[in-house]
């Protein structure tokens, strides 16, 4: 028989929470005093703007810090503010994002920004609320965009947060379920300071990336460690069981001639906009001139791309090659051209 599953209601887990909401101010304290002597010196830092916030945490989403940097600085130089990316064609938006993947993200961003100034003459809405309503903004992004960029008492619990959270309460509920994450949630509410909540957000988000990590977190040098009820935090945040990857198979073509390239616009859900190697029914005959994989959410993609004579259609269109880097593709087809046209320059 399995043991039993501990709960937030545990007798130690209980004790903490008390320690802490009993002593809220040193475990404000003791929070933001390491961050900011320990805390990473990022360029969305730097700034209250909530547009600038908005892109860095939509950027954020399933894309790691260090990859994220430099879009972040391109993105800012080339969209700095609403009005500029709501102007901005599709495949100029689409094509700055090229790389970062999941480009439902940069399409809702442009839509944020349309809506930005055509609803709020392109200032940003300190309301949370309001910033909730906007396109593809959910709950999260619009607390870490009300706190960050307006300091309100709001907890933007994102991953890092919600394993401090976690470890913190000894919680051994999936923090992924409805009711193990509102209870998370109601909790980082209820220890929000009075003032300086974005600071104090930062560095629960910073306790999360660099000491309270997903493995090997390093306890002995976690400023708050007095207030945790965790006895085995390598064992927390509980999360429901991960979806078993599905393996999928993808034949495309490749078609040069005359100093073109054939691709072809997507226009389902995924990748709706960009350009890819032209999708074949079934694979070609031979050997694959390229073969590579790459993870799509749950599944994991095997991309195979054979030789193919084929004409350009009402979605297939041929590009020069002077013309490539301008156009907006998804990085696996990126990758997959750019091999095939270094095999191509081999052969003359």
């Amino acid at each position: 028989m399995s043991p039993p599953i501990k709960t937030h209601r545990s007798p130690r887990s209980e004790e903490k929470k008390r320690l802490i909401d009993g002593n809220l101010p040193a475990f404000h304290s003791a929070l933001t005093d390491w961050f900011q002597q320990k805390g990473r010196d990022l360029p969305w830092r730097h700034t209250h703007d909530p547009y600038a916030i908005l892109v860095s945490e939509v950027m954020l989403q399933q894309t790691q810090v260090a990859t994220v940097i430099d879009y972040y600085q391109r993105w800012m130089v080339r969209f700095p503010d609403a009005s500029t990316l709501a102007a901005a064609p599709e495949n100029d938006v689409l094509h700055a994002w090229q790389g970062l993947g999941y480009y439902s993200r940069a399409r809702n961003l442009h839509k944020a920004a349309q809506a930005l100034v055509r609803d709020h003459g392109g200032t940003f809405p300190s309301d949370p609320e309001a910033i909730r309503a906007l396109p593809g903004v959910g709950r999260y992004t619009a607390a870490a965009v009300a706190t960050f960029a307006f300091d309100a008492p709001i907890p933007p619990v994102d991953g890092n947060i919600a394993r401090v959270l976690a470890r913190l309460l000894d919680f051994y509920e999936p923090v992924d379920s409805s009711a193990g994450l509102e209870h998370l949630w109601e909790t980082a509410t209820r220890w929000q300071p009075e003032r300086g909540a974005g600071f104090y957000n930062e560095a629960m988000m910073e306790l999360g990336a660099l000491v309270c990590t997903p493995r090997s977190p390093v306890c002995e040098t976690c400023p708050v460690e007095a207030f945790c009820a965790a006895t085995d935090p390598e064992l927390l945040p509980i999360k429901k069981p991960r979806r078993k990857t599905v393996l999928l198979d993808e034949h495309c073509a490749w078609a040069l001639q005359d100093g073109r390239v054939l691709l072809e616009q997507q226009t389902g859900t995924r990748w709706r906009g960009l350009w890819r190697l032209p999708v074949l029914a079934k694979a070609g005959k031979g050997t694959p001139l390229v073969t590579l994989d790459y993870p799509f959410t749950h599944h994991r993609i095997t991309l195979r791309v054979f030789p193919f004579v084929m004409d350009s259609g009402e979605s297939r269109q041929w590009f020069s090659l002077a013309d490539l880097a301008d156009v907006p593709m998804p990085a696996p087809h990126r990758r997959a051209l750019k091999q095939l046209l270094r095999q191509a320059a081999l052969q003359g």
